[in-house]
């Protein structure tokens, strides 16, 4: 599966499209919507740069809340250093930024693991008060470890996380975040972690606000689930999800054998290959303490070879 539609809110706040050179913008209050700027990623007749500049030369950016970067030129070859540098330098012209996502590209253009990225880390030291930064892509993409006072929300979605990238994240001091969702995807797509680099995020130490914790897309889902299960930071979470790998029977017995999770508000591990017996014994061990399970198989699928092996798919790989 590949992602089929631009994010439709940022930082509670409904998207808007910054038009084309060739249209006007309509009248929209600077902080009623999290403005999406974009370029076309083929052929494009407008640099993604130059779009932002007549962005800054039409609205009002001293109200502007939430900025969805949308495609770049080339971006299956390009990475967004220069999207990066105009925000950055452009950092005293926001000072009510509050929310950046980096990437809201579907796959007609371009595929989540096409998109290339780099270092981040800079939107962060250019805006300490931003509280929401969401990536999409992982070709690329460096996270080294840092400290923020007031990030309450990281979301890195992609087909393969690199193992740096998830060090970096667990080395972060973050006292603030919340809510922490990454895509950990397949070693094809250059996902090269493993359970083991999780430790210092399932550990919660540099995390002590963390509520809502999301690790999934994963093909070593199992490896995840056994050692959440055990984990310190699950006894204060409210949301764990982890959903949309391959988790199978062997996951969901490690969860039911670990810890209990009937405090948790919800439970989300749709995007499964777990039996009906243990989606059962999940559903009566966790629904009459009120925990919201989603145990939906969505479009979980398998392929058998003649020699019997059994192929399974994370639900974001392209």
């Amino acid at each position: 599966m590949t992602i089929g539609h631009h994010l439709d809110a940022l930082y509670g706040l409904p998207a808007y499209t910054f038009p084309g050179v060739k249209h006007k913008p309509r009248p929209v209050e600077p902080d009623a919507v999290a403005w999406r700027i974009s370029s076309d990623v083929y052929d494009s007749g407008e640099s993604w740069t130059e779009a932002f500049g007549r962005f800054c030369a039409a609205v009002d950016t001293t109200r502007v809340k939430a900025l969805i970067v949308g495609a770049w030129e080339e971006a299956y070859e390009e990475d967004p250093s220069a999207v990066i540098e105009a925000l950055t330098a452009a950092r005293d012209r926001f000072p009510a930024l509050r929310a950046v996502f980096l990437g809201d590209m579907v796959g007609e253009e371009c595929e989540i693991s096409w998109i290339n990225q780099t270092d981040v880390t800079p939107l962060l030291a250019a805006f300490p008060e931003l509280e929401e930064l969401g990536v999409r892509g992982g070709s690329g993409l460096r996270f080294p470890a840092l400290g923020h006072g007031a990030l309450r929300r990281l979301v890195i979605e992609t087909g393969g996380l690199p193992v740096d990238v998830v060090r970096g994240v667990g080395g972060s001091d973050l006292p603030a975040l919340a809510h922490l969702d990454l895509w950990l995807g397949t070693p094809e797509y250059g996902g090269d972690s493993e359970a083991a680099d999780l430790e210092p995020v399932l550990s919660g130490a540099r995390l002590p606000s963390l509520r809502h914790l999301a690790l999934r897309n994963s093909e070593m889902q199992d490896a995840v689930a056994a050692a959440v299960a055990s984990a310190p930071v699950v006894a204060r979470l409210e949301v764990l999800d982890l959903s949309m790998g391959v988790l199978t029977d062997d996951g969901a017995t490690a969860l039911l054998g670990g810890q209990p999770l009937t405090h948790l508000k919800q439970l989300d591990l749709h995007h499964h290959y777990v039996t009906e017996p243990l989606l059962e014994r999940l559903r009566q061990t966790l629904e009459p303490a009120g925990v919201e399970v989603n145990l939906d198989r969505d479009d979980a699928d398998e392929d058998a070879e003649d020699d019997g092996t059994v192929w399974r798919y994370v639900a974001v790989g392209e």
